[in-house]
């Protein structure tokens, strides 16, 4: 395997992106050429805020390819065309011989969510203190328990009475909350997602904790839950507070997550009409929200 890397401006990277591409590189990466010096940018895409470019205004490109002659051949070719211009031929570099997998095993360790609710890939004992385990690995779909809003939406679930509750997982990715959820006793779950690839792996996610759960995608949910949880993000919540709120039983639960600190205000605004939001637990940046029921209602 050989790396050609090349510098660009921002303006030049969707270009060459393209013509790489044509060229067969076996994968095409962009980072900012002046990462960890004070020249460095920061390059931001969440919910309501600037959409991300293309690149930074200096951008390392990096292409990989299988021989070193196509890689060398990828060069000569770029340094031909009229948009390259502007842009610098670096390298082309062998890549080292790695044990790819174990590598990326290295990267995901035991995530704590309480002191005795854990999350352990199948590739590392669990901790001693752990009583409470989900087995998961990293796939397709989102949820490894890595990320904060996944370790609240845990931490809510270990905290609450869930034992024989109907619960609905709207936007399922890898199944984590479902899951969470089984462990928790709940007896009824619904999974679901937009995403088949979502859907599979919470299915295969599920076997492999022995968690009774049905994955669909989102027509399977029908009717009442007693919990209703949605770790996506705050414009799609936005979006589904009327279907959502419509799943919660009386006395039932709302839990939503992929919510930034600064989108409080318009989260409980989108879902007024239906149910009182508050803001239940935060953690870098990001918030849980929740809402109950009334009995009566």
């Amino acid at each position: 395997m050989f790396e050609l890397s090349l510098l660009c401006p921002e303006s030049k990277v969707e270009d060459l992106s393209q013509a790489l591409e044509a060229l067969e590189a076996l994968s095409v990466s962009v980072e900012d050429a002046d990462a960890q010096t004070e020249a460095e940018q920061a390059l931001f895409g969440e919910p309501g805020m600037p959409p991300p470019k293309d690149g930074w205004q200096r951008s390392k490109m990096t292409a990989l390819f299988a021989q070193e002659a196509d890689a060398r051949h990828a060069g000569q070719v770029l340094k031909a065309q009229e948009f390259f211009v502007g842009c610098t031929f670096l390298t082309v570099l062998p890549v080292p011989d790695q044990d790819w997998v174990r590598l990326t095993q290295s990267q995901f360790t035991p995530v704590q969510v309480t002191p005795d609710f854990w999350i352990v890939p199948t590739w590392h004992e669990p901790p001693a203190q752990a009583k409470t385990i989900i087995r998961l690995d990293p796939g397709l779909a989102f949820g490894t328990g890595t990320h904060p809003t996944t370790r609240m939406c845990l931490r809510w679930i270990a905290q609450q009475p869930t034992c024989g509750h109907r619960v609905l997982d709207y936007g399922c990715g890898s199944g984590i909350l479902a899951i969470g959820a089984a462990k928790y006793g709940a007896q009824q779950i619904d999974a679901v997602d937009i995403d088949p690839a979502a859907v599979n792996a919470t299915q295969l996610n599920a076997k492999a904790n022995a968690a009774v759960l049905q994955a669909g995608l989102p027509t399977q949910a029908q009717g009442l839950y007693d919990t209703v949880l949605a770790n996506i993000l705050a414009s799609p919540l936005k979006v589904l507070a009327p279907l959502l709120c419509t799943h919660v039983a009386p006395g039932g639960a709302l839990v939503l997550a992929g919510i930034l600190e600064r989108q409080a205000q318009e989260l409980q605004q989108a879902y007024a009409p239906f149910l009182k939001l508050v803001v239940s637990d935060q953690e870098e940046g990001w918030i849980l929200m929740t809402a109950r029921r009334a009995q009566g209602d």
